[in-house]
């Protein structure tokens, strides 16, 4: 009676996998239609899931109110409320720190290009003797043409070119409000799922518990609720390491640059910390954006902008990540450096988000089964 049981399974096992193999391609489309369709679902999830982080940290110190039973159904509206309004006024901020800036550095290199392009003609024809190289007519009209063209009309053709005649068809206004529709709709949605899933987390988790029990039994339950506590204890000191992490990153910074005298020291300061919940190379790219905005104004200070970023990295990576986020997520560096790796090769900035805290949440298994293991052993 056994073999034959076994014999079923195997036979039924072979039969999914052919099935699998030989029907790869409809079933891969079905998957991507059915995440498609649930993207809003989705993005509520991550929604709520960050947002419980500080909703939990507003009930943990607002009082309960046990006499009070109205006090009791507005506390965690009340909570909620706090934790939205408080996520958007950090996005808030940080649009309000860093899109002024960078506006006025663009249009500061729209000013100052001109000028520059005259000036590199002049440093070519004195060092290159550029003009040598064409015949006389030639080199007349290159001459002519660099300095009297106006390269701010010549930056606006070529930016009116890509949106008009290669994209054209993508920015037309029909695409765009489309686009934006259907962008809002998700939002929207989003947002309404993640509150029906904070004001209900309790029961949700009460309702996936028992469905793990009913359907998995008591072993195999008991292996999920751990592994699923494990990953959401990695995640949650992910996220709070990585944001506490890059305050203190983007706080170095600011203060260190207005030390320095640096330009754009508020700005840069802000894009770096923000950036900085990028692991590994997110500080990277903060300073490349904030290396250019510097060169605009002193190329000198831009030079010893790179200094300071590449000191402040080696501060941050040694001492500060280490028992911020290292500690909380208990992963070693090298494994820190994979997960970002394999995972911004496969969903790009989302999948070094995810990377880390899913590594982590790996290693904690591994070693504990490790350790388990070693002590049966034994």
């Amino acid at each position: 009676m056994l073999e034959w049981k076994t014999c079923m399974r195997g036979g039924v096992t072979v039969l999914l996998v052919y099935l699998l193999i030989h029907y790869w391609s409809g079933l891969s489309g079905i998957v991507r239609l059915a995440v498609s369709a649930a993207v809003p679902l989705i993005l509520g999830c991550v929604i709520a899931y960050i947002v419980n982080i500080l909703m939990s940290f507003y009930e943990r110190y607002f009082p309960t109110g046990k006499k009070n039973e109205k006090w009791q159904r507005i506390r965690r509206p009340v909570c909620m409320l706090l934790s939205f309004l408080t996520v958007v006024l950090v996005i808030f901020l940080i649009i309000r720190m860093i899109i002024p800036e960078l506006v006025d550095c663009i249009r500061l290199v729209l000013d100052q290009l001109p000028d520059a392009m005259n000036t590199l003609y002049a440093w070519g024809e004195e060092n290159l003797h550029m003009s040598q190289w064409l015949s006389e007519e030639a080199g007349q009209i290159y001459s002519s043409n660099l300095q009297n063209t106006d390269w701010q009309a010549v930056v606006k053709k070529v930016l009116d070119w890509l949106m008009t005649g290669v994209g054209g068809a993508m920015a037309s206004i029909l695409t765009v409000v489309t686009s934006l529709f259907s962008t809002a709709v998700t939002v929207l949605v989003a947002f309404v799922f993640s509150i029906y899933l904070l004001l209900g987390k309790e029961r949700l988790a009460r309702q996936c518990g028992l469905l793990i029990r009913t359907y998995c039994g008591k072993k195999v339950s008991s292996r999920v609720l751990y592994v699923l506590s494990t990953l959401n204890q990695s995640f949650h000191s992910f996220i709070v390491g990585q944001c506490l992490e890059a305050v203190i990153l983007g706080g170095l910074c600011t203060i260190g640059m207005l030390i320095l005298g640096f330009p754009y020291a508020t700005m840069i300061g802000c894009l770096i910390g923000f950036t900085a919940l990028i692991p590994v190379a997110g500080a990277y790219i903060g300073a490349g954006v904030g290396c250019f905005m510097i060169f605009t104004v002193s190329p000198v200070k831009a030079v010893l902008f790179l200094v300071f970023i590449v000191v402040l990295q080696q501060l941050e990576g040694n001492l500060i990540y280490p028992r911020v986020v290292g500690a909380s997520i208990g992963l070693p560096g090298i494994w820190v450096l994979a997960a970002v790796t394999v995972g911004g090769g496969i969903l790009g900035v989302g999948g070094m988000l995810l990377g880390v805290p899913l590594a982590a949440g790996i290693y904690q298994l591994l070693r504990a089964d490790v350790s388990k293991r070693k002590k049966r052993s034994l």
